[in-house]
């Protein structure tokens, strides 16, 4: 088990570089293309994934100082306030319209009587 322990830990680190790089955005990688720093890691046992993590992995947005709520993008629609308000919006207008029709159904009967 002694023996194996440096080869687990340096599987792992290569394993968890990788996925990382595989799952980071294109535009946030940082030095190299994506290509070359999946190349880096799978050839460079040790050195590939620690280059990764100083020099090629996005920089956090907290670690560098920008407020995480003004970049992020929403995930969903029911996460970005202008979709929500859109559809408040239309809501409003339908149920308007939809109570102006009773309104005037309802004085129409009123007059027929």
């Amino acid at each position: 088990m002694g023996r194996a322990l440096p080869f687990l830990i340096v599987l792992v680190a290569t394993l968890v570089a990788l996925i990382d790089c595989l799952s980071s955005e294109r535009e946030d990688i940082r030095g190299l293309p994506r290509p070359v720093w999946v190349l880096a890691i799978l050839l460079l046992p040790v050195v590939g994934p620690i280059a990764w993590f100083f020099s090629g992995r996005p920089v956090s947005l907290e670690r560098a100082g920008v407020a995480s709520r003004a970049t992020k993008r929403p995930t969903a629609p029911d996460d970005d306030p202008e979709f929500l308000r859109g559809i408040d919006t239309t809501q409003s207008r339908n149920d308007a319209e939809l109570l102006r029709r009773w309104e005037e159904d309802l004085k129409r009967r009123d007059d027929e009587k």
